[in-house]
This record gives structure tokens, sequence and C-alpha cells, in this order.
């Protein structure tokens, strides 16, 4: 396969697929009522989950670790500004309609849900960096590039991306395997995230990706098993 430069750099290196918040609150339609999609948006919520579950049968066939980031919301830790930024006050308490709420069945991964022994990431906000630990574990097990799919393209998703960038990862992002509640808010998304953060690619192009730089990814598989973290 004839690569772009910038994934031909990576193909010897080791990587990891990040799978964001693809749970109940985001992703099952029981819950999006609230969030108005029409029918393009929820048949695109529907094609990318299919995509990501994919795309994490690719990696785990050939050893490429997979690391699932999640949002956990816990009452006791109100997360003031996002709520005010809702319309909340700035000390009001949680609202029970907050998404993924520890222990709720919103919390639950949704479509797909990650193996035994494979890495989770619990956060409190939009980015799986922010004050996880993240960066420094997949750095100590060698990790050298990130491939980020999940929900919502313009919010978790282009989050995680942008830190893990800033965190001198290249990031690549397969544009079929992520999504917003509005078509026209994910095109939007990706073209940003494609000026300036990752390299936007299709599914079946990080396919390829993963089988070449397998060989390389094994070790830190390994050195990932069983890693949890938690801001």
């Amino acid at each position: 396969m004839t690569w772009p430069t910038e994934l031909a750099a990576l193909e010897s290196l080791p990587g990891a697929l990040l799978v964001v918040d693809v749970q109940r609150s985001f992703a099952d339609p029981a819950y999006l009522g609230g969030y108005g999609l029409d029918v393009a948006a929820s048949a695109s919520i529907v094609d990318a989950i299919a995509t990501i579950s994919a795309l994490v049968d690719s990696a785990r066939a050939v050893g490429v670790p997979v690391v699932w980031i999640e949002l956990g919301s816990e009452p006791d830790r109100v997360w003031r500004s996002s709520g005010w930024l809702r319309g909340a006050t700035l000390d009001a308490a949680m609202s029970p309609d907050e998404p993924c709420i520890v222990g709720t069945p919103g919390a639950e991964w949704y479509g797909v849900e990650p193996a035994a022994g494979e890495t989770r990431v619990v956060k409190r906000v939009y980015s799986g960096f922010f004050e996880t630990g993240l960066g420094a574990t997949l750095r100590a097990a060698g990790v050298e590039w990130v491939a980020v799919t999940g929900l919502t393209s313009e919010c978790c998703v282009a989050a995680t991306a942008t830190d893990a960038v800033q965190l001198d990862f290249p990031v690549v992002i397969p544009r079929d395997a992520t999504a917003a509640y509005d078509v026209r808010i994910n095109e939007n998304a990706l073209e940003q995230l494609g000026l300036n953060v990752g390299q936007i690619v299709d599914s079946s192009e990080l396919t390829t990706l993963f089988a070449t730089s397998a060989p390389a990814s094994a070790a830190a598989n390994e050195a990932l098993s069983g890693k949890h973290v938690h801001a």
C-alpha cells in the first residue's frame, strides 16, 4: 500500500487504539432523545459504533493495545464550569440526568466493551488525558502513536486527540469511527482536527496500519495489560 508520508512514518512504531465514551449516555438511542438527532445523525452513530467494534477486533487480532476511555461522573465531584455552561448555578448539585454517573446504566459501555486485561481510563472531563496519567502510562509502555475513535467527534474525541498531539503522540483519526449528534457538526469537527491535530483516514487504512505496526506494538500491549487509571 502506498502511504502518505505521515502514515509511513508510523509503520514500524508501536501504536494504540483509544476508544472514547461509547457509553449508553452517549450512544444508546434510549438516552439521546434530548439531543434532537435527525435520521442521518442517528444512522451515523450506529455506523460509527459498528466501525469501532470492527477496529477493536482488528487491533486485538494483531496485538495492538486497545485503551478504553470512559466518563465517570461522580456526584460528590461536580464539574462546576460544565454545569454553568449548560445553565446551572456554580454551586448546584449534580443533576441526576448528568451523563455517565458512576454505578448507573448510563455509564455502561454500549455496542462494544473492554476485554479482560485491557486498559481502562476513567475521566471526569472531556479529555482522556486530563489528570488521568494516561500519557505517562502510554509512554512507559512504549506507545508512540495513537488512533482515536469514539463519541463525539467535536467534544471528547477532539479533546482527547488534541491532548494526545500536545503530549507529542502522533494522532490518527478514522473518519468513519466517530460521529456527532449533527452530521454537519461532525464534518466540521473532522475538518478542524485534520488541520491541527491528526491525520484523518478511513478505518480500512487504520486496519492496515495496525498490521504493519503489530510487531512493534506487541511489547506495548503486554506492558499495558491490566493497567487502569482514574482521574
